[in-house]
């Protein structure tokens, strides 16, 4: 048996590579017909003019779809294996709300051009981004409340990592960005989809750009993560919760030996 036939493990790396499959087919097509320049444009612009356009939004609700698919399998794998801790419970369903917000900002950015409905897809972007982030930021300390019963230290190591460097990009996204389009470098840079490196902001747009592929990398690196733990099948969730409540009685029935003596 393959890896990706144990469990559901197959899930996020379907996410993963067909998300990378979206963002690489419509940046070679764009690239091809000059729509855009070769060193690190925005991501929404390599899905702007028609053709890419079609091919990103189809291929972007598509991984939306796998997305809600994995936040919700990895929403019940928790909650199946803490059925009785309230603080993780909280957590959990914090964390699904959260994903599933992130997902709905995903098709939105798909479906809604920068160049055409900037404000609409700003407030995608920040959906996708802005609660992806936490959504991750909750999975982390989820993993942290979880050992070393269920996750082992180093997952949760690799997932802080993975926030850690998604944080660091978020803010030098959020802060070029703020800068280029604060109104200093003109008024037609949300149009703007070929620089110069004479071109006014044009550090910043370079910044902001590899800031935000950097924060698409961490998104991938932090659901791959999630291969190990989806490749658990029922039948060993099920013996993982026997073997949590056995330790609970035995815990409870020393203490109580130990009172009653």
């Amino acid at each position: 048996m393959w890896w990706f036939q144990q469990g559901l493990s197959f899930l996020p790396s379907a996410l993963v590579i067909w998300t990378a499959a979206a963002f690489i087919f419509s940046y070679i097509t764009a690239i091809t017909l000059h729509h855009v320049d070769p060193a690190l444009p925005y991501i929404s612009d390599t899905g702007t003019v028609a053709p890419e356009k079609c091919l990103f939004g189809a291929m972007l609700n598509i991984a939306a779809v796998l997305c809600i698919a994995t936040i919700y399998v990895r929403y019940k794998q928790v909650h199946a294996l803490n059925p009785e801790e309230s603080r993780i419970i909280k957590l959990n369903k914090a964390g699904l709300v959260l994903g599933l917000l992130s997902c709905f900002g995903l098709s939105v950015v798909a479906n809604f051009q920068k160049t055409a409905f900037f404000v609409v897809h700003v407030c995608g972007a920040v959906l996708t981004f802005g609660m992806g982030s936490l959504y991750m930021f909750v999975q982390t300390i989820l993993s942290y409340q979880m050992q070393p019963k269920i996750h082992g230290k180093q997952v949760f190591w690799i997932r802080l990592l993975v926030v850690i460097w998604c944080g660091v990009s978020a803010f030098s996204m959020l802060t070029c960005s703020s800068l280029l389009y604060s109104g200093n470098f003109g008024t037609d840079i949300v149009q703007k989809l070929h620089w110069n490196p004479e071109d006014r902001g044009y550090v910043l747009h370079m910044v902001t750009t590899a800031a935000e592929w950097s924060m698409s990398f961490s998104f991938f690196g932090f659901f791959l993560t999630y291969i190990r733990d989806f490749q658990v099948r029922k039948h060993s969730i099920r013996f993982m919760q026997t073997s949590l409540r056995w330790n609970k009685r035995s815990c409870y029935s020393q203490v109580s030996n130990l009172s009653e003596n």
